[in-house]
């Protein structure tokens, strides 16, 4: 008994103490797990930032190749945006096991529009939201900064009257095309082993994917953002590893390879659209204006209204 309520007492000092036994201190979301659509998997989390007016909003679409993974993330970047005024948000989506595309993407778009539908109540400055996200959410962000604004004035549904477009997208290791056709020529053979390009349109293997290429092919060029690029789309912050190795090495090295960044920059530059590429942490290249994402996110969410 005596050997218990000495070691109570050492747990409870290491608590108080701020020290290895200590609650998780973890800042919890201001709303969470709120559903924004019909489907178990539509929820978002949000931190709701103070200060005069509307705060501006990012918005983060988490990776795993739509095939798995969850809007957690490692740290708490949320406390660096409240820090600055700016609220932050992380939602989830439906998956390509379950659902192929359209499903993770559009997921995405109307968890957009569900956070403008709430603008008023959660004090969101509609017209300032930047998105982030790596691999697959890097591919959804990129997708919805360049596709056409998806709001359907006439429907009955309020949420899908709301706009889908946004201020900018600050990405990491993303597909700006999943299309096989064009990503073998860019990257070589051995990006088509990730699942992510068979899987998105729900086929168990490539060799499936590719014999049926005809009845998927619309939906993969569809989906790349690459194929939407124009010039009134909003700025775009790319960010990759350096190896430039080609064809690639392996599946992971090929579905994040620079070279997707390469392609959307030449594209984006070609089109008159504001996009930054950094490779190998800018060894390889880099950004004459953003050092990094979160500066260019700063500078999207913090810029004074005209």
């Amino acid at each position: 008994m005596t050997h218990r309520i000495v070691l109570n007492a050492f747990l409870c000092t290491l608590v108080c103490a701020g020290g290895l036994f200590a609650q998780d201190q973890s800042l919890p979301p201001t709303h969470a797990n709120v559903s924004y659509g019909p489907h178990k998997a539509n929820v978002l989390d949000i931190w709701i930032a103070e200060g005069n007016g509307p705060r501006p909003l990012h918005v983060y679409i988490h990776g795993g190749g739509w095939i798995g993974g969850d809007k957690s993330k490692k740290g708490e970047p949320q406390k660096h945006w409240l820090a600055k005024g700016i609220s932050y948000a992380a939602i989830n989506y439906r998956h390509t096991p379950e659902a192929s595309l359209p499903a993770p993407v559009h997921d995405a778009a109307r968890a957009i529009q569900f956070l403008r539908y709430k603008s008023k109540e959660w004090n969101i400055d509609e017209d300032l939201i930047c998105l982030s996200g790596g691999s697959a959410g890097a591919c959804t962000s990129m997708w919805l900064l360049c596709h056409d604004d998806l709001a359907d004035p006439n429907a009955k549904d309020p949420v899908l009257r709301e706009s889908t477009r946004v201020s900018g997208a600050a990405v990491a290791g993303g597909q700006t095309s999943i299309d096989p056709k064009q990503i073998e020529p860019w990257l070589g053979p051995m990006v088509l082993q990730h699942r992510m390009i068979n899987m998105a349109v729900g086929e168990p293997t490539i060799e499936g994917a590719l014999k049926n290429y005809e009845k998927h092919e619309e939906l993969y060029k569809e989906f790349s953002a690459f194929n939407h690029v124009s010039k009134d789309d909003p700025p775009l912050f790319m960010s990759y590893g350096g190896d430039m190795t080609l064809p690639s090495k392996n599946a992971g090295h090929g579905i994040h390879h620079p070279v997707y960044g390469v392609k959307m920059k030449e594209k984006a530059d070609a089109a008159g659209m504001e996009a930054h590429l950094l490779i190998g942490n800018g060894k390889v290249s880099k950004s004459e204006t953003y050092a990094n994402a979160n500066q260019f996110i700063e500078a999207i969410l913090l810029r004074k209204k005209k």
